[in-house]
């Protein structure tokens, strides 16, 4: 039995993986404390595991850095990590005196979980929420120049905080330190190795689990007309234009439309809906992908995982290069169909193709076989309890 420490950013695509890895490690009679933020209180008491409220070492963030923050700006990000890794430092010192982890399973972007794994000498493993980048499957993530410029720009800022972690006893060269992962790094990436870039590439430290969801559905696409599913995912969604541009696009074809547009949405900006579609600020992703038939997404990780575990094709309209790396991936295996612009005319055509053409539906199933094939979250908690 072990004592295992989990960290996660306040981001459900970065939380929502480790849930059943929880649960699985719960279930094996391992004592599991996670550390989080009380938007996931609920989830994280359902596997078991001892939830610790972090929601107070927040930093306060005003308007114009809200802003950026939902426009996914790394710099944001960073910057944000940094202050919460400043605010828990004395906190998380003492849980550990009392608490005595075996072992950190840490987010990869939670700068507090990785760094005080390596301040107090405990081993540790990384969950890994996107794809796994080293230097041959790089070539999937390719910056905008927007992105570029903005990590050129922010990179003093950047440095300047980075200084006032390191005189808290905190070691490291640089920013990259703290978010890259390298062959020696223990980690559990939720894919399968048919899915990973390059996966012959990485070391035995590499876990490719598939999946980690803990919903018992199965692909069920049995029904009287197509169903399709349109969602920006949980950060980047307050996109009234996108939403409307979608109704105008779907309101005439012979199939049933639901639109999950987050809580930023405002609602009432959307015309009178027409009969065959319906909006919810959010919906049970994993019921409505497993009757879909398209998914217009946003390309993030979890969205597609979950997509191809429901073997249903994608419409791609990444933004981020996380998003873009994980998209192409998707067109490579045959599995959607990658838009550089969502022109009504475009979105239009692409929905008729993949409906017309039973390829982009094969290769799904073909992924949603594969994913379901992987042994998930038994196997990260096996990796994880050997580890410690």
């Amino acid at each position: 039995m072990k004592n295992v420490a989990f960290f996660s950013i306040p981001a459900y695509g970065h939380t929502n993986p480790m849930l059943p890895v929880a649960r699985e490690l719960v279930k094996r009679e391992n004592n599991v404390r996670f550390y989080s933020f009380d938007k996931f209180k609920e989830k994280i008491k359902s596997t078991g595991a001892e939830y610790i409220s972090c929601d107070r070492f927040l930093p306060e963030i005003k308007d114009e850095q809200l802003n950026r923050l939902k426009k996914a700006s790394a710099v944001e990000m960073i910057l944000q990590d940094i202050q919460i890794s400043k605010n828990i430092d004395s906190f998380i010192e003492g849980e550990f005196k009392e608490f005595n982890p075996d072992v950190i399973f840490s987010d990869s972007v939670c700068f507090w979980g990785k760094l005080n794994a390596e301040k107090h000498q405990i081993p540790m493993v990384v969950s890994n929420s996107t794809l796994a980048f080293n230097r041959q499957s790089s070539k999937y993530m390719k910056r905008s120049l927007k992105e570029t410029a903005e990590l050129i720009f922010g990179l003093p800022i950047i440095n300047r905080e980075l200084k006032s972690l390191k005189s808290l006893g905190y070691e490291f060269t640089n920013f990259l330190d703290l978010i890259k992962n390298d062959n020696n790094t223990d980690t559990v990436v939720y894919t399968s190795s048919q899915f990973q870039p390059s996966s012959e590439t990485f070391s035995e430290h590499y876990k490719f689990i598939g999946p980690s969801l803990l919903s018992p559905l199965k692909p069920d696409k049995e029904k009287e007309r197509p169903m399709i599913y349109v969602s920006l995912g949980t950060v980047i969604n307050d996109d009234p234009k996108f939403y409307e541009e979608s109704i105008n696009v779907l309101k005439d074809l012979d199939v049933d439309v639901v639109i999950s547009c987050g809580e930023f949405t405002d609602l009432n900006r959307l015309k009178a809906l027409p009969g065959n579609i319906k909006v919810f600020p959010f919906v049970d992703q994993l019921q409505i992908l497993s009757k879909a038939d398209i998914f217009i997404t946003h390309s993030g990780m979890n969205s597609v995982s979950e997509s191809l575990f429901m073997a249903t094709p994608m419409i791609l309209l990444p933004k981020t290069a996380e998003q873009k790396a994980v998209a192409r991936r998707v067109k490579e295996l045959g599995a959607g169909i990658l838009l550089s612009n969502h022109s009504e005319n475009s979105l239009k055509r692409t929905v008729k193709e993949i409906l017309e053409n039973k390829s982009y539906q094969k290769a799904a199933d073909k992924m949603s076989a594969d994913f379901r094939s992987c042994s998930g979250p038994i196997e990260a908690a096996r990796f994880i309890e050997s580890v410690g």
